[in-house]
């Protein structure tokens, strides 16, 4: 049985997939090729030699003895991969810090943040403008603003668990389809449409969404409203829409094990975590794209930052309609978030040296290693304004 395999970072999606038999259970799909395992054996290996030396681009971190204390930091479940290789990482080149990290959600992750529980935040979707002119940040030095910046780059997978089916082609208007209820059997003829020969299971779908208030919610709906304006119209929401119906699960691992449990149910959730799983492929533009690292970075380069934000606040405003050839818009670009001048600055020292670290080059490919997501240093000039915003960390 064929595979929709989910290319590492650099690389570009596979022509054809790669066949292996699978008796029972969903299309088994390894997304990164790469096992947690690995991933971690790398963030420690690129550490070791970052400790030693600072790297030479600017987002590099400065290797610190004297740094000790408690990093408590929460949000993104999307983000657990990276944040797996940044701890280790840095924890292993700084042996007096303890970092945690609380998946509990990107939602949750922000308003702990503002209220002091946490001292960095993940966060599938920013603050927004108002939001940060009304909102007092606990630990954040008064009359100072906040730092976003974009560190985990990584495409957002339609994962589905239909038995014996593989290479299954969704455009966005099927896809809304599939969660407004409009499409409710696996063999509508939409979804047989963009499937000409595939034989399509008889099944009733089972739509599965998040039950917290999510940034992944909120980039799927964003996907949903620019690309399917038609089908979708309950706009971009990290709150799942109520009336739409669907099972709920929370955080994604939830949503994994949900579509995990149930044939014919289907789900959206970070492409880290669909391992085990079928995943569409998307038609954008009449073409076939499957999700990729290469695939997100070409969107991130179609899209613009939003304007009316500060120098350090660099936050995407995404193009889910690219038009260039390869270009997969279905993606997550998940922010780490801190003061730009703490209170304590003992704090202040930590938390920027733990951003250093994450968005560096070697935490980046720690992360690629771990998650598959896409690496700053495919965008120089992004990658630069990162590492002077996170210099401005005090």
């Amino acid at each position: 049985m064929e595979n929709t395999q989910i290319p590492a970072v650099g690389q570009e999606p596979a022509a054809a997939s790669a066949a292996r038999p699978t008796p029972t259970g969903p299309t088994k799909t390894r997304p990164w090729g790469a096992s947690a395992a690995i991933g971690l054996a790398l963030a420690l290996a690129l550490t070791a030699c970052a400790s030693n030396e600072r790297p030479a681009d600017p987002t590099g971190s400065t290797s610190s003895d004297s740094l000790s204390g408690t990093i408590n930091a929460g949000g993104s479940s999307a983000q657990t991969a990276a944040q797996e290789a940044w701890r280790a990482g840095f924890q292993s080149a700084h042996g007096d810090v303890t970092v945690n990290y609380d998946p509990i959600g990107s939602g949750q992750g922000r308003e702990g943040f503002a209220a002091g529980a946490y001292s960095l935040a993940g966060s599938d979707d920013a603050f927004k403008t108002a939001d940060i002119a009304t909102t007092e940040f606990t630990l954040c030095a008064p009359g100072t603003g906040i730092v976003e910046v974009p560190a985990y780059i990584s495409p957002i997978v339609v994962a589905y668990n239909l038995p014996g089916l593989s290479d299954l082609k969704l455009d966005a208007t099927a896809v809304a389809g599939l969660f407004t209820g409009q499409i409710q059997t696996w063999d509508d003829p939409a979804i047989a449409a963009l499937n000409p020969g595939l034989e399509l299971p008889t099944s009733a779908v089972t739509p599965v969404h998040r039950s917290d208030k999510s940034g992944t919610t909120g980039n799927f709906t964003d996907y949903l409203s620019q690309a399917a304006p038609d089908a979708w119209t309950a706009g971009r929401t990290e709150t799942w829409p109520q009336e739409l119906g669907g099972e709920a699960a929370e955080k994604t691992q939830g949503v994994r094990q949900a579509v995990t449990l149930a044939a014919g149910a289907v789900g959206y959730l970070d492409a880290s975590q669909a391992t085990g799983l079928g995943v569409a492929v998307l038609m954008v533009n009449g073409q076939p794209v499957p999700p990729s690292a290469a695939g997100a970075t070409r969107t991130v380069a179609a899209s613009q930052l939003e304007p009316g934000r500060g120098s350090a606040d660099l936050v995407f405003a995404i193009n889910r309609t690219p038009t260039e050839a390869g270009a997969y818009p279905l993606i997550m670009v998940s922010y780490l978030v801190g003061c730009q001048q703490y209170a304590d600055s003992a704090q202040g020292a930590l938390a920027q040296a733990y951003l250093a670290w994450a968005v560096s080059d070697a935490g980046q490919a720690a992360a690629a290693a771990n998650a598959g997501s896409a690496a700053l240093a495919a965008d120089p000039a992004l990658a630069t304004r990162v590492g002077e915003a996170v210099d401005s960390v005090r």
